[in-house]
């Protein structure tokens, strides 16, 4: 074998790889940044690899140091990554083992299909905690726009339709939900990241004593009681992938809930609703029309949404055909990995930065929480506390809506006369119904837009969000 060939390449090969096949089989260009997990796996396995017998005492404080530098040039920029080596674990293998004779020894007992599948697990697993940090801060934000504007009232809406009054809060607060079903799942998606697979090998394992357990241990595989985790099949160790889909389901997901976030704020912030205004620092203007100012933070946001979709779906169809075990179409995993975890914690952090620079325009939001129609259905409710089936109270409403639209009135305008004409069940308390603060303060069941359930909502996820 030549010395300018990689190292994967053995005596079985007689010639170099093709300058062509080089650079279209090559992951370094993308799969570098698994550097520095790289390296601290490789520094555990030195350090079990001197347990067994494999490394000596000296050797083993010599392959640590000569990575410790090694990863402190890539930190500082100076390190040079060669294509030609095809990988990460390849370029700083064969640097380590330029500088360190007994770098060479490193790779005994282990294989680059469960070096990859470590470097990928312990990369994820600080990406999961950095996300579910940022998904922290974006409830915060959620919940402290709402605090700002705790007796904000604004029209719900069902069908994009006007349909009944709810706390401004209120409404935020439901991506707040959502938000923490996402860290929910990023929670359990960790339980299953968190398996240590190095020991599998290529395929087989080892003939070699391995002490797996003491790897886990140092690599910081182990569960709430301490216990190490491993994974019990090589086979599946080294071909598995669901973990990287089980992110990336997560991903999509989250993404789907922000590109709903994102459409309201667009809606809010149009003309048509003028609810909200978002600061100039996150929107954009327009090249021909001066007047306009677009919210292009939350519409990148709603877009991205199909990014982080179309990731997920790249990798379940790049593992449905594959057979056992490791199969090089696997290289193809880490670009969609990668970029599914880049897009969630960009779009979650700019999505924070610009809600925590929105505000409400509130005599906006008020006049159009004051239409009365919103409160048809308390209409209704005031019938069915007279005995009235709710059908048929339904039903009656409907009636006076109908007379209301033609009178040319609004519903809080018709007499009592009025309303008797289309049933006689309705007295002269009947329209206290619209009253709008009374109203709030009627829906105080668990989970309801009520005036007090929204204050101790705020007040509980305030609470959570900051602990």
């Amino acid at each position: 074998m030549k010395k300018s060939s990689p190292l994967s390449r053995s005596g079985r090969f007689l010639g170099d790889l093709g300058a062509e096949v080089m650079r279209f089989t090559e992951s370094v260009s993308f799969d570098w940044r698994l550097w520095r997990h790289d390296i601290l796996g490789s520094i555990a396995h030195a350090t079990m690899l001197r347990k067994i017998g494999v490394l000596s005492k000296e050797e083993q404080m010599a392959i640590v140091k000569g990575l410790d530098t090694i990863a402190q040039e890539i930190a500082d920029g100076k390190f040079q990554w060669q294509p030609e080596l095809e990988d990460v674990h390849m370029n700083i293998e064969a640097e380590l083992t330029r500088r360190v004779p007994a770098g060479a020894k490193l790779h005994t007992a282990r294989s680059r299909n469960d070096q990859v599948a470590l470097d990928m697990r312990m990369w994820l697993r600080d990406e999961i905690f950095e996300l579910a940090q940022e998904i922290r801060l974006l409830q915060l934000a959620l919940v402290k726009l709402g605090e700002q504007n705790a007796h904000l009232v604004i029209p719900g809406y069902t069908h994009l339709q006007r349909a009944q009054p709810v706390y401004f809060a209120h409404h935020l607060l439901a991506y707040v939900e959502m938000l923490a079903r996402d860290r929910e799942r990023l929670k359990d998606c960790f339980e299953r990241v968190n398996v240590c697979p190095l020991g599998s090998g290529a395929i087989a394992g080892s003939t070699l004593p391995l002490d797996r357990e003491l790897v886990a241990r140092l690599l910081g595989f182990v569960d709430a009681k301490d216990r190490p985790q491993l994974t019990h099949n090589s086979m599946d160790a080294v071909s598995d992938r669901d973990f990287a889909i089980e992110f990336c389901s997560v991903a999509a997901l989250l993404g789907v809930h922000l590109s709903r976030l994102a459409e309201d704020v667009i809606l809010w912030a149009s003309a048509e609703f003028n609810f909200i205004k978002i600061s100039d620092a996150y929107t954009t203007g327009s090249s021909l029309m001066p007047q306009k100012k677009n919210p292009d933070i939350a519409e990148l946001t709603r877009g991205k949404s199909g990014r982080v979709i179309g990731n997920l779906v790249s990798l379940l169809t790049l593992l449905k055909g594959l057979p056992m075990t490791y199969n090089r179409d696997l290289q193809e995993d880490k670009q969609r990995l990668f970029d599914s975890a880049d897009t969630a914690r960009t779009t979650v952090r700019l999505m924070t930065a610009m809600l925590k620079n929105t505000s409400a325009n509130a005599a906006v939001c008020a006049e159009a929480a004051s239409d009365p129609a919103l409160l048809a259905t308390d209409l209704a409710d005031y019938l069915v506390r007279k005995g009235l089936p709710f059908r048929q109270a339904h039903h009656i409403v409907g009636a006076v809506v109908a007379l209301a639209e033609e009178t040319g009135k609004p519903l809080n305008r018709l007499t009592l006369e009025e309303l008797q004409s289309v049933d006689r069940h309705f007295a002269g308390d009947a329209l206290k119904v619209f009253e709008l603060k009374h109203a709030m303060a009627q829906r105080n069941i668990p989970g309801a837009p009520g005036t007090k359930e929204v204050r101790k909502q705020l007040a509980r996820w305030r609470k959570i969000s900051r602990s």
